[in-house]
């Protein structure tokens, strides 16, 4: 059985795959990184608590990791001027929740694994858009936060991954 076809928790106890992505955790020169709102799909309220994320998505047929990385930052943020900091030391999975497995993917997908990477941003706040062309905007509001922030700011069923992201990258963040 591969990585992909395993419950998030490795037993396999589910017939559905996990959908491969990419994070992005992205550092100004301050040691903060980039965190979106994402915009409301109308099932939660615009002042809904735990809307904010770092860049993240799926790694289309064929891609790399890293290029799928660098092509959702670009498509979630406008921005390309990185440099590479690092990769996380593994796959980091998480489980959809009942409510979101039944609307996510048309349930094609029990959760996600993902493999982090971290960036410095090298060019200035001016180059963020969140509306690139030829994109859906998937965030309505951007800010720097500090790492340690992010599990907190990310909704409950991704925060242990986000913990994790905040282990490995977290020399980056002084």
């Amino acid at each position: 059985m591969s990585r992909a076809d395993q419950s998030p928790d490795g037993s396999g106890g589910t017939t559905l795959p996990l959908r491969r992505c990419v994070g992005v955790a992205l550092f100004n020169p301050k040691g903060l990184v980039f965190v979106g709102r994402r915009k409301s799909q109308g099932v939660e309220p615009d002042s809904a608590p735990h809307r904010w994320q770092m860049p993240q998505g799926g790694i289309d047929r064929g891609e790399e990791p890293l290029d799928a990385a660098r092509r959702e930052l670009q498509e979630e943020t406008g921005v390309s001027s990185v440099e590479l900091l690092g990769e996380a030391p593994g796959w980091f999975d998480y489980a959809f929740p009942p409510e979101i497995l039944a609307r996510t993917r048309n349930g094609k997908y029990s959760g996600q694994t993902q493999l982090w990477f971290a960036f410095r941003f090298l060019g200035d706040d001016g180059e963020i858009n969140l509306s690139p062309p030829g994109h859906k905007p998937e965030f309505d509001a951007w800010r720097w936060a500090p790492l340690a922030e992010t599990p907190g700011l990310i909704v409950p069923f991704k925060r242990n991954v986000y913990a994790q992201v905040t282990k490995a990258f977290a020399r980056f963040a002084d």
